[in-house]
Order: C-alpha cells, then sequence, then structure tokens
C-alpha cells in the first residue's frame, strides 16, 4: 500500500517542500530510500524500526520503499524520521491514519519513540505555508519556532506515540501559538554599557555615528587602549531589532542549529570568530552548504580583532557582502546565496609590536615591518571600511577617576534612533533605509554639499590621494553626521569630520 505525508528539505536558509512516499509490497524483509539521501537519512530505517517497535508498534516485515521527491534535490538531516515512520504506519497500520498528504512532518527519532529537536523548523513551516498545507507536526521543542511563520496549524509532540494519538483523533493536541511582538518587547537592555569605558570620547563619537548610519568601523591602537571593550559595546547604542528583522535572523539562527531552545531570537546577534577562522567558515560553505559568520551576524554586529592577523583568502570574499549585504557560495554541487546584512567591527595594532606613536612606550618596527605589517589588509577591503578610527591608550589617572559624567548607552541610543529615523523618512519608499547602503547613484542627490564643501572635499581627495569609493563613503558618513545634528544640509564642519576618519589614508605606506 502507498501512502505520502510532506516534509521540508533546507537550502540555505530557505526551504522547500518534500513529498515523503512510502511503499509497502510484498517480498523479502528490506528497506530502500531513494531520492538523494545523505548518509542520516539512509540510516533512518534503523532508528525507526527501533523506535516502532519501542512504541508499541509493528515493523512490517515486508519491501518498504521510501521515496523522497523532488529526486533531484539533496536530502541531508535527520528530520525525515517522523515522517517516514508515520508514512510506514498510514500504508501498514491496523487501524490506519488517516490521508497524511495535506501535513507537513519533521522530527528526529530516538531509539525509545521520542521525537527530538531539529534544525531548520521556522523555514520549513514558512514553505509549507507556501505549499497551503493543512498543519504542520514538530518535535515539541520546535513548536513556538515554526508558530513564527505565522502559516499552518503546528502541533508539537513529545514521542511517536503522541503524533499518532493525535492524527487518529485518539488525544488531540492543541495547536502552539506565539505572540511574538510581545516577545520582543520584553527584550532585556544590553549587559554592557558605553559609560563603562572611561574616556575615549573621539572613539564613542564614531562609534555613535557608525551605529548611527550603519557603517563599518576599524579601530586601531596600542595594546590595552580599549578597542575590544568599544567594539564590544555598539550592539547596546543600536536599535533593537523589528518584528521582521527577528523573524529573519530566527530562521538563520535555526538554519544553523544556536537558538538553543529560544523561539524567537530577540538581540542583535554579535559574532567574534578568531583569526585562524578559515574562509569557508566565515564565509559559508561545507557539505552541505551551511551559512558562515558574515550570514550569521546578519542585522547584528561582526567583530573581527586583530584584522592583519586573518589569512588574506579569508579577508579578500568579504567585499563582496559588506558591497551588496549578502553573498554567494558556489560549490559543486550548487550555489546559495546566503543574507549577509551586517556591521563590520575590526580592531588592530598600530603596528606588530603595537606602540607606534604610543607616547607610553618605543616602537621598535622598522619600516619595511610596518609596511609589510600593514599590507596584510588591502588598500580596496579599507576603501569598504568608513570610519579608521584612533584609540589612543587611558591615562591611568583617568582610570582611577570615580566620578560619573560619561554618557549611557541608553541616551546614546535614543540619539542613534533619531538619526535612524531621519534617513527612513528621507530614503523611503526605497529598501534602504541606513546612509550606509545609499546607492553610488543616489549619493549626489542625497548627499548634496555647497561649493565650500566641494572645495574642502576636492583638497582632501588630491592631499590624501583618496578612491572613488573612499570619496562616496565620506559623503554617506558626512550624511550621518548631519542626521546626527539634526540638520537637512551637509555643512563644512560635517565633512571635516567625516574625513578625519580616513587616518590610514594619510599612510604613504598604505598603496592603493
Amino acid at each position: 500500500m502507498l501512502a505520502r505525508v510532506r516534509s521540508g528539505a533546507l537550502r540555505g536558509i530557505d526551504a522547500l517542500v518534500v513529498d515523503v512516499e512510502v511503499d509497502v509490497s510484498s517480498g523479502l524483509p528490506h528497506t530502500t530510500t531513494v531520492g538523494l539521501p545523505d548518509g542520516a537519512v539512509r540510516e533512518a530505517a534503523d532508528r525507526i524500526r527501533a523506535a516502532l517497535r519501542n512504541a508499541g508498534f509493528e515493523y512490517p516485515q515486508r519491501r518498504i520503499t521510501v521515496n523522497l521527491a523532488p529526486a533531484g534535490v539533496r536530502k541531508e538531516g535527520t528530520h525525515y524520521d517522523l515522517p517516514i515512520a508515520l508514512g510506514i504506519l498510514a500504508a501498514e497500520a491496523k487501524p490506519p491514519l488517516p490521508d497524511l498528504a495535506p501535513w507537513c512532518v519533521l522530527g528526529e527519532l530516538g531509539l525509545d519513540g521520542h521525537v527530538h529537536r531539529v534544525r531548520g523548523a521556522l523555514p520549513i513551516a514558512a514553505a509549507a505555508k507556501r505549499a497551503g498545507l493543512h498543519a504542520i507536526l514538530v518535535p515539541a521543542p520546535n513548536a513556538a519556532e515554526a508558530a513564527l511563520a505565522d502559516g499552518p496549524a503546528v502541533i508539537g509532540v513529545d514521542t511517536l506515540a503522541e503524533a499518532v494519538a493525535h492524527l487518529r483523533g485518539e488525544a488531540p493536541r492543541k495547536p502552539t501559538t506565539i505572540d511574538a511582538a510581545a516577545l520582543l518587547s520584553t527584550t532585556p537592555l544590553a549587559a554592557s554599557d558605553l559609560a563603562d569605558v572611561r574616556g575615549q570620547q573621539s572613539a564613542k563619537r564614531a562609534l555613535e555615528i557608525a551605529a548611527a548610519g550603519g557603517h563599518n568601523v576599524l579601530l586601531i591602537g596600542p595594546p590595552g587602549s580599549g578597542k575590544t571593550m568599544l567594539a564590544r559595546r555598539l550592539p547596546s547604542i543600536l536599535p533593537p531589532l523589528d518584528l521582521d528583522e527577528a523573524i529573519e535572523v530566527t530562521a538563520i539562527q535555526s538554519v544553523a542549529g544556536l537558538l538553543d531552545g529560544r523561539p524567537l531570537v530577540t538581540t542583535r546577534p554579535v559574532r567574534a570568530p578568531h583569526c585562524s577562522i578559515s574562509d569557508a567558515a566565515l564565509l559559508g560553505g561545507g557539505a552541505p552548504i551551511r551559512p558562515g559568520e558574515v550570514t550569521l551576524a546578519h542585522r547584528g554586529v561582526l567583530f573581527m580583532d586583530e584584522l592583519p592577523e586573518f589569512r588574506r583568502n579569508v579577508l579578500e570574499p568579504l567585499r563582496q557582502p559588506l558591497e551588496e549585504r549578502r553573498i554567494t557560495v558556489a560549490r559543486g554541487a550548487g550555489s546559495v546565496v546566503f543574507p549577509a546584512d551586517f556591521q563590520l567591527v575590526t580592531a588592530m595594532n598600530p603596528c606588530p609590536c603595537g606602540y607606534l606613536g604610543d607616547a607610553a612606550d618605543t616602537c621598535r618596527c622598522t619600516p619595511p615591518i610596518l609596511d609589510r605589517y600593514r599590507s596584510r589588509v588591502s588598500g580596496p577591503l579599507l576603501d569598504r571600511i568608513d570610519l579608521h578610527v584612533e584609540v589612543p591608550r587611558v591615562p591611568v589617572a583617568l582610570l582611577g577617576d570615580e566620578a560619573p559624567g560619561e554618557e549611557t548607552s541608553v541616551v546614546v541610543r535614543a540619539r542613534v534612533g533619531a538619526a535612524r529615523a531621519r534617513q527612513r523618512r528621507r530614503l523611503a519608499p526605497r529598501p534602504v533605509p541606513l546612509n550606509a547602503h545609499i546607492p553610488g547613484r543616489e549619493v549626489r542627490r542625497l548627499c548634496r554639499i555647497g561649493p565650500p564643501g566641494r572645495r574642502l572635499l576636492e583638497a582632501a581627495s588630491d592631499r590624501l590621494g583618496l578612491s572613488a569609493r573612499a570619496y562616496t563613503r565620506i559623503l554617506r558618513v558626512a550624511r550621518t553626521i548631519a542626521d546626527l545634528a539634526g540638520e537637512d544640509e551637509i555643512t563644512t564642519s560635517h565633512l571635516a569630520e567625516a574625513i578625519q576618519y580616513r587616518s590610514l589614508d594619510r599612510h604613504p605606506g598604505n598603496s592603493r
């Protein structure tokens, strides 16, 4: 007898509906799975056999053929266990299960019949919604996540027996619902606060500009000057995620298996990979193709400390996601497009020993050593970093000062939110809500400057040897500075402040 149920296959951070067809026929006992299954799917027969027996059901001693369609799409993961098991029962059990064709089912089976959490429940639930399916049956720990899709009714089960009892109507379970807006409204504030950083007013100002306009930042300073401390406090001054962004981030974390029981990711992700990371881990790849750190940082912050220590084959491909806010990962099995709309924050020492320009110590690096160190970060990549911020050492006397006066993250975040609101009004209805993402063809119209400003910018370009990309990015930063000041026009003071954030352009060792 033939039975059919639906499940899903992950493709990047999206999913498509898969038909799970089970045919039980006469012949020697044997189970065959076809449709490009991976090792985990082929091993499902042994898990299902034990799970059915321990849950009080019989595994047919006949020939069983499982087809996963479309057959040309690779099927990966353990979430096909439950749909295959229910398909076998629908084809052979007495009393039989009802028609499962309108159902989307996913779940990994333990040998005792328990249903375990799986990756990608939210994207698969969204695919089931697009396919117009009746309901979706998922592991109980995935139920709230799947309900975020706002699609078919979501039924969460803990065991195979519970799934069968619900389908037969013997013990119906209530659909899972979730109030995502309420979850988002209860998001706690970031634990770290900008007020924890003593001094460094110019660096804090640069972080505020970066947060307001979505600009990328490079912090340059000697060891112990507070570069990492500053970078880790950028998320505390960023506006909270809106509902659509939170669901998007949750889908990515779900595919990566990083939800850890959370139904909804309510805070902006912060990723800080080590400098020994591979290109596949940073950008995405592997078999199957998984999202990398640039995608896991989507709608959040990617912090890369000790930037020159990263391998060149890791750094150079960052150009595409920094420009396009997405990345295409191509392998022999196909290509996948991952979102990568992150804010890049990097940090580096001014030289290999770390003390170039430091009044407290003497630099021991020769000019050739300094040139080799800086050349590890290419000019084209530096061009894509809007703010080059010098972070000097903080005097010890200031570190011991207990007097209040440092602005808190709450105060700075309010100014950032007001500046972003101005940008949204100006850029609406374009899908580009931040100044850092203004298309090149729109910069002249949206970042108009008067004759004095043009003369200043031309003089700076001649003196610093700015590229066309750096010229455009200065205009975007100046536009953000004007928005923070609540002004419609970009003045020479806004331009002058934006130009001073191109400090590495002033170093002759940085060639283009």
